[in-house]
């Protein structure tokens, strides 16, 4: 299961970096996940909780925006959704040459919401 590792590298980031701001805590991260990455979210978010044992993590939200996966037939400028399973061929031409995949392969953190401490608001990080 490849989520732990994702997972375990965002917790590693994200504490990472409250450290360097010492932050009390986080209270939310937000990650963006393209359709074709091969993530499940809901496995993501059992190896988040997991992984953000004993880090400033722990406790934290994880929010997950998952990418539509598009593509684009350079022959005759189409756009279409790829969709699940993936259909690269152009819906217009049924071209399979000069498609261009433009967003389903993301897989990066948006941004993390600090926790608030005692009289300190909470902060966004981008």
């Amino acid at each position: 299961m490849h989520e732990m590792s994702i997972a375990a590298a965002v917790v590693e980031q994200v504490d990472t970096a409250a450290r360097e701001h010492r932050a009390p805590g986080v209270a939310r991260v937000r990650l963006q996940v393209g359709e074709l990455a091969g993530v499940v979210p809901e496995a993501l978010d059992f190896c988040f909780e997991l992984a953000c044992a004993g880090t400033l993590v722990e406790g934290a939200v994880l929010d997950t925006e998952v990418v539509e996966a598009r593509a684009r037939c350079s022959p005759c400028a189409v756009e279409w959704a790829v969709g699940m399973p993936p259909d690269l061929g152009c819906p217009d031409c049924r071209s399979g040459v000069g498609v261009e995949l433009l967003a389903g392969r993301e897989l990066q953190i948006l941004d993390v919401e600090w926790a608030a401490g005692p009289g300190v608001p909470a902060e966004q990080k981008g």
